[in-house]
């Protein structure tokens, strides 16, 4: 493989939205070009015998043929990156040797590293990565078994309760399984602060502040001693 190639993509997954995110994620690094998007493997099936794919993104709890049927059917020269919602097919996803086992929701990083992954194995060291400008203003989180499309101007603050989160929107709440790091990650720092192991603030909502807590509508939030240094130190500026 060249440093110039380009790897040709296809994703599989029979929901729209988790096609639409992988795009939207692959879409930010270079030298990727996604062949097309597929709702099912039969679909897929034409397009791996048809075209020359690289690489595909793969759900594997689909109708009719799985994921893991259609990767066992394929020529072995066309990589796997499984996706999924499921934690129990990891095993049997690595015993087909995946590059690598994504789960649902999945992050622009979290893809990025696998996307990392794949040239480590399969390309040359040095093959550029670099992320193009990521404007998005958005994330899509997953609850109650869909994934939800959530705007960052929306989010009041976000509040952790050991495994799932509550997401305080302007108008709404959303609960999803996932880590408050995880989360975090994914929210641009200039909007939001982290303030306490459980609590992550919208900048934009804080109605008040002392040395111990936020006001955020008639929510009194209190500041960790952990994180009082750097909050107290980033709200002193404005």
């Amino acid at each position: 493989m060249t440093k110039n190639h380009t790897i040709s993509c296809l994703i599989v997954d029979d929901e729209a939205i988790a096609r639409e995110i992988i795009a939207t994620h692959l879409s930010k690094i270079n030298n990727i070009h996604i062949v097309a998007s597929c709702s099912n493997a039969i679909e897929a099936f034409n397009h791996v015998s048809n075209q020359n794919i690289d690489l595909v993104f793969l759900d594997i709890n689909m109708p009719q043929i799985s994921g893991i049927s259609f990767a066992k059917s394929i020529n072995s020269n066309i990589k796997v990156i499984f996706t999924t919602a499921y934690r129990d097919y990891a095993v049997e996803g690595f015993e087909l040797k995946a590059v690598d086992y994504l789960l649902k929701p999945i992050s622009f990083e979290r893809l990025q590293k696998a996307i990392h992954t794949y040239f480590e194995i399969y390309g040359e060291k040095e093959q550029p990565l670099n992320p193009l400008n990521d404007n998005s203003d958005f994330i899509f989180v997953r609850s109650d078994r869909k994934m939800i499309k959530i705007d960052f101007e929306d989010i009041i603050y976000i509040e952790s309760y050991s495994d799932y989160l509550k997401i305080h929107l302007k108008n709404t709440t959303i609960i999803t399984r996932e880590t408050i790091t995880s989360i975090e990650a994914k929210l641009p720092k200039p909007l939001f602060i982290r303030i306490h192991r459980s609590y992550i603030i919208a900048i934009s909502a804080i109605k008040s502040f002392t040395n111990e807590h936020i006001t955020i509508q008639d929510n009194t939030i209190p500041i960790s001693r952990t994180y009082k240094k750097e909050v107290l130190h980033f709200l002193e500026k404005f």
